[in-house]
C-alpha cells in the first residue's frame, strides 16, 4: 500500500491518507448484482428529479433517500439536500 502525505509541518509527517484501490473496490463491492441494482435506482430516482426540474447536473445537491433504501424510489422518500450534508455521516 501507498501512503500520501496530508500535510507536512518541518519535516513531520503530520498525518497520511492510504491510497484507494478502485480497480479492487469495483470487483469486491461495486460490480455485484446487488449493487448494481441500487446504483441503477439511485440514478433514476435523480433523472425523475431532473425530469421535473427540482434539480440539474453540477448544482452541488444529492437526492436523498429518507429511509436509506435506494430503490425505494417514491416521491415521498426522496429529500433534496447539500452534497455535504448526505456524504457527511459515517458508512462503517
Amino acid at each position: 500500500m501507498v501512503f500520501i502525505p496530508i500535510a507536512i509541518k518541518k519535516h513531520k509527517i503530520m498525518s497520511t491518507k492510504k491510497k484507494r484501490d478502485y480497480a479492487s473496490e469495483y470487483k469486491n463491492y461495486h460490480s455485484r448484482p446487488e449493487q448494481k441494482l441500487n446504483r441503477a435506482a439511485r440514478n433514476k430516482s435523480r433523472n425523475e428529479l431532473k425530469k421535473k426540474g427540482k434539480v440539474k447536473k453540477g448544482d452541488g445537491m444529492d437526492v436523498h433517500h429518507v429511509d436509506g433504501n435506494p430503490r425505494n424510489g417514491k416521491t415521498s422518500n426522496l429529500r433534496i439536500v447539500p452534497k455535504k450534508k448526505n456524504r457527511s455521516f459515517s458508512r462503517v
